[in-house]
């Protein structure tokens, strides 16, 4: 998802993305295990991913606190 998408969804609709992203992450590091993974770079895909809406949601709880 691009960058500028992110910033416009709601807390609750970054909640469900980060929870989808973090289960898509088990399944890989599962998969990565069990030696069925075909491309190990989509882990370090993910987890970027994963950072970039935990920076977002950061960023929108230090808007609210600022005011």
């Amino acid at each position: 998802m691009k960058l500028e998408k992110m910033r416009q969804l709601t807390d609750v609709e970054l909640n469900t993305e980060l929870k989808k992203l973090k289960n898509e992450l088990f399944n890989l590091r599962f998969q990565h295990v069990t030696g069925q993974l075909e491309n190990p770079i989509k882990l370090r895909d993910l987890k970027k991913e994963i950072a970039r809406v935990k920076t977002i949601m950061r960023e929108n709880e230090l808007k609210k606190v600022q005011g």
